[in-house]
């Protein structure tokens, strides 16, 4: 793996890690895989224009969260919910327009390729952005958690900030997707996060530690991918699975 490669897996781990903590604490576990189904369509109509699958997730990732705030706001769903409705039609819609020479490495991820300069840009730039609103909003995302009534209360505008997490929560899936791919990137959104949360006494250990696992497990699953020959999706997928399993042993500290 180049510099260029570990470095941008580095920024997308640790954005990955940063937004499962919330992802945790708001119930949606499981809309980060969910999520990550909607860009199957965006990789599928790239590849048919020739142009980088990259955008095409991107771009479909992002409408894809804000047809899903739209509707949570209009109908009163809960994300989970909408997330389910929108997911299989973007999974079955994806599956036709993408060709089956290209489906396995969207689904599943792989490091095929050399990373461009310009997606190493794109990827360093989009991960800072992840990480920087999570610093900058982490206390307003929690208030907003415990009680949406007393956020809007202190001047938090509850329906805003619900909308751009859903797009960072898209944007960091989007990182994800040459790693890990579309049916397993939720996993390192979701995992380490569970993880860091049973050995965690406040928001600020959880936030480190779930973003140091996720570096941790990414760096070590794409290490062992090259030395096996395997792809590092489902490497990076095992090791943070066993890493969760590990803390079984441990008491659980969490507080949160």
């Amino acid at each position: 793996m180049s510099i260029e490669a570990l470095i941008l897996a580095g920024g997308m781990a640790a954005a990955a890690g940063l937004m499962g903590c919330f992802a945790n604490m708001r119930r949606m576990a499981l809309v980060g895989d969910a999520l990550s189904h909607v860009a199957l369509p965006g990789i599928g109509i790239a590849l048919a224009l020739h142009i980088n699958p990259l955008l095409g997730a991107v771009a479909m990732l992002l409408f894809g969260s804000l047809l899903v705030w739209a509707v949570e706001e209009r109908s009163r769903l809960t994300t989970e919910t909408i997330v389910g409705i929108v997911f299989p039609a973007s999974l079955a819609v994806g599956s036709i327009l993408t060709p089956g020479s290209d489906l396995v490495d969207a689904l599943f991820g792989g490091m095929t390729t050399p990373v461009a300069p310009v997606e190493a840009f794109f990827g360093l730039a989009a991960a800072a952005a992840v990480i920087g609103f999570v610093a900058a909003r982490k206390n307003a995302l929690v208030i907003a958690i415990i009680s949406p009534d007393i956020a809007r209360t202190t001047g938090i505008d509850v329906n805003r900030l619900n909308l751009v997490y859903l797009e960072m929560f898209a944007l960091t899936v989007a990182l994800g997707l040459r790693y890990l791919g579309v049916l397993l990137m939720g996993s390192l959104i979701i995992i380490p996060a569970a993880t860091a949360k049973r050995l965690s006494r406040g928001l600020n250990d959880m936030l480190a530690l779930s973003a140091a696992i996720a570096v941790a497990v990414t760096v070590g699953g794409s290490g062992l991918g090259m030395w096996l020959h395997r792809s590092t999706g489902p490497l990076i997928v095992l090791i943070a699975a066993a890493a969760f399993f590990l803390t079984l042993a441990v008491p659980d500290r969490r507080v949160l």
